[in-house]
């Protein structure tokens, strides 16, 4: 029997078989696990029709209880944050379905290999710059952070297009942890956002070291976005609809309600100050 064939994220080998069918249909082998997560996070190979991947599965079990969002429900955020991405067309976050497996039900989202050059620095996103007060060329600030006795570093992400987008849709999905570490370049040049297990809180708790936009004027395509995502989630429609399987009632209305409020304000969202903004560490 020949090897099964590997695939990437977004392709789709051979005709018939798709990313999502193929982790949601296919055999869940558990390989390692992933020590540094805070949460059950596995490193897998799932099988299917001949075709393999790797993929994370992250077992509802292995969740830790979190006191402003119900026990057993971070699988269930991951795959509604999956679905608005595709609703709004820029595929920011890897194919991810909600599946049985090994340890129960989970969240099963493909693996994003790293860019070879990833291990000599690859692609800066984020820095920390000592003694500088404003960020240079093609950097957006975000703000100064202590990084020693006495010694502060003016916290920047690179303004790119790529980072907007992401920014608009953490605002929309409500991220409360959008950290550098869950940016991954991809060696084709996509970005993809992983780790969105605490998002769609019905309170607002969007904390995100993507803020160098804040206040700013959203792009056309945003706005394009948000309006066909609007309207997408209008009732009875199909998103709507595979929501409410994931998030409750008040979840869903107050995510209407903050796509509403960005098409009112047509604005990047700012800091509310009544919950800290940025995550620390911020890898």
């Amino acid at each position: 029997m020949s090897a099964p064939e590997r695939i990437p994220p977004r392709g789709v080998k051979p005709p018939g078989v798709t990313p999502h069918e193929l982790l949601a249909k296919g055999e869940l082998t558990v390989r390692g696990r992933i020590a540094e997560a805070s949460n059950a996070v596995l490193y897998c190979t799932v099988e299917y029709g001949g075709v393999s991947a790797a993929c994370v599965y992250k077992p509802v079990a292995g969740e830790r209880p979190l006191w402003d969002f119900p026990d057993g429900t971070l699988a269930q955020r991951e795959v509604a944050a999956y679905e608005l991405s595709e609703a709004m067309g820029w595929g920011l976050i890897p194919p991810t379905v909600l599946r049985d497996g090994p340890y129960g039900e989970g969240m099963c989202q493909m693996w994003i290999d790293a860019p070879e050059d990833a291990e000599e620095g690859g692609e800066r996103l984020l820095a920390l710059i000592e003694g500088a007060d404003e960020a240079g060329p093609g950097w957006k600030a975000v703000g100064l952070a202590e990084v020693g006795e006495d010694r502060t570093a003016l916290l920047v992400h690179a303004d790119d297009e790529r980072l907007r987008r992401l920014a608009v849709l953490d605002a929309v999905i409500n991220n409360g942890d959008r950290k550098g570490g869950h940016l991954l370049p991809a060696a084709d040049g996509r970005l993809y956002a992983i780790d969105h297990g605490v998002t769609f809180n019905a309170d607002d708790k969007l904390r995100t070291l993507l803020w160098g936009w804040a206040g700013e004027p959203l792009t056309e395509e945003a706005l394009e976005a948000l309006r066909r995502l609007s309207a997408n989630l209008a009732d009875g429609s199909p998103l709507a609809a595979r929501l409410a399987e994931l998030l409750t009632a008040g979840e869903i209305g107050a995510l209407r309600e903050r796509v509403a409020e960005l098409l009112r304000t047509g604005r990047h969202r700012e800091p509310s100050g009544q919950w800290p903004a940025i995550p620390w560490p911020p890898v």
